[in-house]
Parts: C-alpha cells; structure tokens; sequence
C-alpha cells in the first residue's frame, strides 16, 4: 500500500498535465513496485516558484523549475524493486510527460502495517481485515 507524495512547483503544469503525471507514476508503481490494484493514494502539492529547492547533491545536474519530486511511503519493497521503480519512473515520465532525468527526484520511506488506518480509527493490517 503505497503514499505517493508528487511535489511540483505551481504554474508548470495544468491540471491534466498533472493529472497524467499521477497516472503514469501509478502504473510503474504497479508495474515495478507490486502496488496492489485500487490500492491509489496520491498527494499532489504545488509549492510557489522558490518553494522547492533542489540542488544536484554534487553530480552535476543542472534542474529547472519543472523538477518532480516524488516521494513514497511504503512497507516490504526490495533494493531491486526499488531500483525497477526509479528506473520505471524516469523512463515512463520522460516519455509520457516529457521530464528531463535530471529533472526526477524519488524518495522511498520505509513503514509497517502498523503504520497505517484506513479508516474508524482501526489498523486494518493489523486486525486482519486487510
């Protein structure tokens, strides 16, 4: 069960723009990553131009501003699933959406299945209902 956090910076995209960019990391999530089907939970957040400050970490990227950083929280990947994600994700969204590699930042963030509710205030995982 995957959250998936899309940061992009505001005016760089319209809303199907932005819509299939969400798309299209949903299917390699699925594709790559095992995300179950209909298990969807997306956040898309569009921060003021200067709200998002990402510098090449010494590799000599050179960024602009339609940078996407993408940020998953999820349980139970392996290194080689995630390597097939951020490989999926700058293939997919290069081709689909035009994203310049350089332009692609994914963070993954480890969880349990005690770290979700899905609603009542209950641990779903944990009760067995899911």
């Amino acid at each position: 069960m995957p959250l998936v956090h899309l940061h992009v910076i505001e005016g760089r995209r319209d809303a199907a723009e932005l819509r299939r960019l969400a798309d299209v990391v949903q299917e390699v999530m699925r594709e790559r990553s095992a995300a179950p089907p209909r298990d969807r939970y997306q956040l898309i957040t569009e921060h003021k131009p200067g709200g998002i400050v990402v510098e090449d970490t010494g590799l000599g990227f050179e960024r602009t501003d339609d940078v996407v950083l993408v940020q998953v929280v999820q349980q139970g990947r392996s290194t080689e699933q995630k390597q097939a994600l951020y490989a999926g994700l700058a293939e997919r969204l290069g081709a689909e959406c035009g994203l310049a590699g350089t332009d692609l930042i994914v963070s993954v963030v480890e969880n349990t299945t005690a770290d979700w509710s899905f609603g009542h205030g209950v641990a779903q995982f944990l009760t067995g209902d899911l």
